[in-house]
Order: structure tokens, then C-alpha cells, then sequence
């Protein structure tokens, strides 16, 4: 066997190991595929399923997409970042490192098994939407529409291991992801139809960053007044613009030992000391 057949075959075990690791945490599973669904059900209830005359579309319509791009984000961004940083904290990757597993084929591995979990947390958003929401999906915007979900994942997971690579311990990761995720949610569309009344300087803040270049042109591939192919090839550029600086960075500032003083130690330390 070739070294890359088996760098393929190592990789394709890779990512059965971290799909294992990712559905035997249930509360890593719950926020990344049911809470995006969960708000999109209530979104849906609490404001039902009107047309909405300014975007041209019902509000399924909208949050379905949206939604489904912010459970693709958090598969891959919130999760890589938060999950990478707590295992070198406890000396796994540390002890990954020692091993004759190449460091890009484990790093591969997550990658992969995130982009699968963002997959199953957007087709069961768009199941749902369409089988109970009058969601409707068209051909002629569907290649757009997955190249969009690929190259967005894969932008938001060279910045998950970029987050993975500047905090220091779990802990700041998880902070650090909620704290971008979530106010960028709002502005750049998926919590919130934008709107003409919003400052201009929300959303020139909202241009700056990458989520509102993933929203946009995924959900204008649901929109039924919108009459072209769904490709947005500037939204694409600035993506993938985003997504290679992330790499570029993410692979020079990374670090596989934990660092001195980093919560796990600390945590480990306190409890072998002698009351």
C-alpha cells in the first residue's frame, strides 16, 4: 500500500473516531444540530409563517437557510475550536504528536468530520423546513447553494483551529467563540432579516467578517423571487480569502502541548494537593 493509500485510510478512520467522539457528547450534539432547529421551530411559531414583503419570501423561507448556516458554523467553528483547545489542555494532542499519526491527516480528520456534521445539521434543518414548513428548494440554485455550504464550512473551520491556536486554555475557546458567533448572528442576518433602518456602521461591521458572506448567498439559493443561478462569486472570494489567511496562521501559531498553567493542570494540581 502506497503512503497515500494509507495517509487516505488513516484519515478515513480519523473521521469515524471524531463523528464517535463528537455523538457521545450530548450536549455538543444538542447545540450544534437541535438548538439552531429549536430556534428555528419557535422563530417559526412565534412568528408564523407570514410572507414577508420586503425579502419576498414566507419566514420559513428565510430562517430555514439561515438557520441551517448557523448549525453548519457551529459544527465547524465552534466546535473544532472548542474541542481542540480542551484536548490539548488534557495532553492529547500533545500525545497525538508522539505518535506515527501524521499531524495533517488527525487535523484532516476534523476538518472532514465536521464538514459531515454541518451536512446532517442542514439537511435535517432543510427536512424539517420542507416537510412541515412549505420549504421549497430549486434546482438551478442547488450547486451554488452546496459549493456555498462547502467552501463556508471549510472557511469556519481553518477559523475554529485558528481560535484553537491564539487561546490559551478550553475555556477562553468557548468564550471566544460565543462571543463572535453570536453577535454576528444578529447582524449579518440570521437571527434578524436585515433591514434599511439599520446603522450603516452595523453593517459595514457585518461586511468586515465572514458570516454574513455565508448567509447571504445560501439563503438567496432558497429565495423564490431571486431568478438567477445562486452563484456569488464575490461572497465566495471574500470566503475563501478569510478561509486561507486562517490556514496560513492557524498552522504557524499552533501549539500541540498545553500551556503552563492551563485549566486542566491547574484543576489536576489542586487535587493532588494535600488539604
Amino acid at each position: 500500500m502506497s503512503d497515500r493509500q494509507s495517509n487516505v485510510a488513516l484519515l478515513g478512520t480519523q473521521v469515524g473516531y471524531q463523528n464517535k467522539v463528537f455523538f457521545r457528547t450530548p450536549i455538543a450534539a444538542f447545540f450544534t444540530i437541535f438548538f439552531p432547529l429549536m430556534i428555528f421551530v419557535v422563530f417559526s411559531l412565534v412568528f408564523g409563517n407570514q410572507y414577508i414583503e420586503e425579502l419576498g419570501v414566507t419566514t420559513a423561507q428565510y430562517f430555514a437557510p439561515a438557520m441551517a448556516v448557523f448549525a453548519a458554523v457551529s459544527a465547524s467553528y465552534t466546535n473544532i475550536a472548542t474541542t481542540t483547545a480542551y484536548q490539548r489542555d488534557m495532553g492529547i494532542l500533545k500525545r497525538i504528536r508522539g505518535t506515527p499519526l501524521p499531524a495533517s491527516v488527525y487535523m484532516g480528520g476534523k476538518i472532514v468530520s465536521a464538514v459531515l456534521i454541518a451536512a446532517l445539521s442542514v439537511v435535517i434543518m432543510m427536512g424539517i423546513g420542507i416537510l412541515f414548513y412549505g420549504v421549497e428548494v430549486y434546482a438551478r440554485t442547488l450547486p451554488a447553494a452546496i459549493v456555498t455550504f462547502l467552501i463556508g464550512v471549510g472557511t469556519f473551520s481553518a477559523l475554529g483551529l485558528l481560535v484553537a491556536a491564539l487561546v490559551p486554555t478550553g475555556e477562553s475557546a468557548t468564550a471566544v467563540t460565543n462571543a463572535t458567533l453570536l453577535p454576528l448572528a444578529f447582524i449579518s442576518g440570521v437571527f434578524l432579516p436585515p433591514s434599511d433602518d439599520a446603522p450603516v456602521w452595523l453593517e459595514t461591521v457585518a461586511n468586515i467578517f465572514p458570516l454574513k458572506h455565508f448567509v447571504e448567498p445560501f439563503s438567496t439559493a432558497f429565495n423564490p423571487t431571486y431568478t438567477g443561478s445562486g452563484w456569488n462569486w464575490a461572497s465566495l472570494t471574500y470566503l475563501l480569502a478569510w478561509g486561507i489567511g486562517a490556514t496560513i496562521l492557524a498552522t504557524r501559531l499552533f501549539k500541540w502541548e498545553p500551556s503552563t498553567g492551563s485549566g486542566s493542570r491547574r484543576r489536576r494540581r489542586r487535587a493532588t494537593e494535600p488539604s
